[in-house]
């Protein structure tokens, strides 16, 4: 895609009254994987997720919030770009995956995030914001286009869910440390120094912490001690014939709740409580299990319909809650249609900057004034999803408009429609019935995947009928279930 692109035009700024106060410190929480219903505070009752819960009553439940993709790498550089990631070619996670003999030949996925994207941290360097990310990134590889590399004055990425407390191995290099600790108790070590640091040597600026663990993602991974709760609780183990959800699966959320209640702790103790705002959300919706169909069921995102990988709200629809101590009503509820590229100009508003220069041109909408009135509406008329890759669906695209959702799939299958305001649950297909609302939609659609430059899906010549469930990995261009590639979810490491 040609760069550099034109500047949306404005955006807005706060009253003086709202900014007499210093700027706002910002924390924020991107769970990996965490489903709508995985917090008590959206119903999820095997849960127990006390702390999240607690932000919920202080600050917006956001419930119609959604995930720019239902896969990580895009949601995340939406967040960090404020732009749908179909303008920046990164649709699918990287590497991705695709299947070569499928009917469709899916197109082109970015390796990585531009470095000409102006990030939120380099964005809220302009009012003398210290910056820190902690944990999963996927926004590249390369060591050069890690945080450090997008304006981050202190990163340190790692992911997997065990990590030595030197940070020398994590993930599957540290699964088998005799020291190794787990994922959450490592960021939430991290984000303590970050603010102890903080306030011993930067105390005259504010701060932007982002922290992304690698939990709740399969591979199944918890302590021990959390999972035995759990099992007890839900009446069962772990496994192919166990509950729903999978005891670990509920540890692992319950570990991710304790990440976030030490970090506010922190807060609290450091004085810093009262003029920080905690963002808690998601990548994308829960998963069931991995896409080639390997190990066992692990959770369920009812009422919801579908799961990650897929543009039904199962995929997309996820948890978000703001806490903004004098501005958000406690204990608010907003159910205003809102999406992950709204976080960028919802920081710029915040610390009352705007973009750097004049080559980004951003989608999202400020959710500012959705946290100070959460009965308010914003000024758009749809928002979009473009998913041209294989994973739990067959390529799609979807658009919702008010309370109408269109899906449009690209292997000629028929399009859906659904009410979501009486079909929360996407069980009644009402294309055919309402012909005009389809056809409105479907414009909208057409229009946005040309503003937007999208590329899309191409008929196959090497499709081949027999072959069309094979995955491959496109990093090293082999087959995912050959020679000992396939990857197993099986047995869940507790310890």
């Amino acid at each position: 895609m040609p760069c550099p692109i034109p500047l949306l035009a404005c955006l807005s700024v706060l009253a003086p009254a709202t900014m007499a106060a210093p700027p706002p410190n910002v924390v924020f929480v991107l769970v990996d994987d965490l489903g709508y219903a995985d917090l008590g505070c959206y119903g999820g009752d095997a849960f127990e997720t006390p702390r999240i819960d607690k932000l919920a009553t202080e600050g917006v439940r956001f419930t119609d919030f959604y995930a720019a993709c239902p896969v990580c790498s895009p949601t995340r550089a939406s967040i960090q770009s404020g732009q749908y990631q179909a303008r920046l070619r990164l649709t699918d996670f990287i590497p991705g995956h695709w299947k070569p003999f499928a009917p469709l030949k899916v197109p082109f996925n970015a390796g990585h995030l531009p470095l000409a994207i102006e990030t939120p941290a380099e964005l809220l360097a302009a009012a003398d914001y210290r910056s820190g990310y902690f944990g999963k990134w996927h926004l590249g590889n390369e060591q050069q286009r890690y945080p450090d590399a997008q304006g981050y004055d202190v990163s340190k990425v790692y992911g997997g869910h065990w990590s030595t407390p030197d940070g020398k191995r994590s993930g599957a290099n540290a699964k088998n440390a005799a020291d190794a600790v787990y994922g959450t108790d490592r960021m939430a070590a991290d984000a303590t120094e970050f603010i102890d640091t903080h306030v011993a040597e930067h105390a005259h600026r504010p701060f932007f912490l982002f922290l992304s663990p690698f939990a709740v993602h399969i591979p199944l991974a918890a302590k021990a001690d959390a999972v035995a709760k759990y099992e007890q609780k839900l009446g069962g183990k772990s496994g192919p014939e166990g509950p729903l959800p999978s005891p670990v699966y509920a540890a692992m959320v319950e570990h991710t709740d304790a990440m976030v209640g030490a970090v506010v702790d922190k807060l609290d103790a450091a004085g810093l409580a009262e003029n920080t705002i905690v963002i808690v959300t998601s990548d994308n919706g829960g998963l069931y299990k991995m896409y080639t169909g390997d190990g066992h069921r692990v959770t369920d995102n009812g009422p919801l319909r579908g799961e990650k990988g897929t543009v039904y709200e199962g995929g997309i629809r996820v948890p978000c809650i703001v806490k903004w101590p004098g501005q958000a009503a406690a204990g608010s509820v907003c159910d205003e249609p809102t999406i992950s590229i709204d976080f960028w100009p919802t920081l710029a508003q915040i610390a009352g900057v705007g973009p750097n220069n004049q080559t980004q041109l951003i989608d999202g909408e400020s959710l500012v004034p959705l946290l100070v009135d959460p009965d308010r509406t914003l000024d758009r008329e749809a928002i979009f999803w473009h998913y041209p890759h294989y994973h739990h669906m067959d390529p799609a695209a979807a658009v919702r408009a008010g309370d109408w959702k269109l899906i449009r799939h690209f292997d000629g299958s028929s399009d859906e429609l659904y009410d979501l305001a009486s079909d929360l649950g996407e069980e009644t297909n009402l294309a055919e019935e309402n012909a005009a609302k389809r056809d409105e939609l479907n414009r909208l659609l057409d229009e946005w995947l040309i503003e937007v430059d999208a590329l899309l899906p191409t008929e196959n010549e090497r499709a081949d009928a027999a072959r069309a469930d094979e995955w491959w990995n496109r990093r090293n261009g082999t087959p995912l279930n050959a020679d000992g590639m396939k990857r197993s979810y099986g047995e869940p490491d507790v310890r």
